[in-house]
């Protein structure tokens, strides 16, 4: 089992997290309705995915 030989000091041990940042969810807009949406997924506001009606969003009352 390997063992480190001295103590890396929290310095080096957080400069080397400088990569592990979360990284914002890239989204494009639609092409009907022009509203953000994720990359091949159906678009939530118009219900269209590659110029096809998946499914009729919900009338409001």
């Amino acid at each position: 089992m390997a063992v480190p030989r001295n103590r890396s000091s929290n310095a080096r041990k957080n400069a080397k997290r400088g990569h592990h940042a979360k990284a914002p969810i890239n989204t494009t807009p639609c092409p009907n309705c022009g509203s953000p949406r994720l990359f091949h997924r159906i678009c939530s506001a118009c219900g269209q995915y590659k110029g096809k009606q998946i499914f009729k969003q919900a009338e409001p009352e």
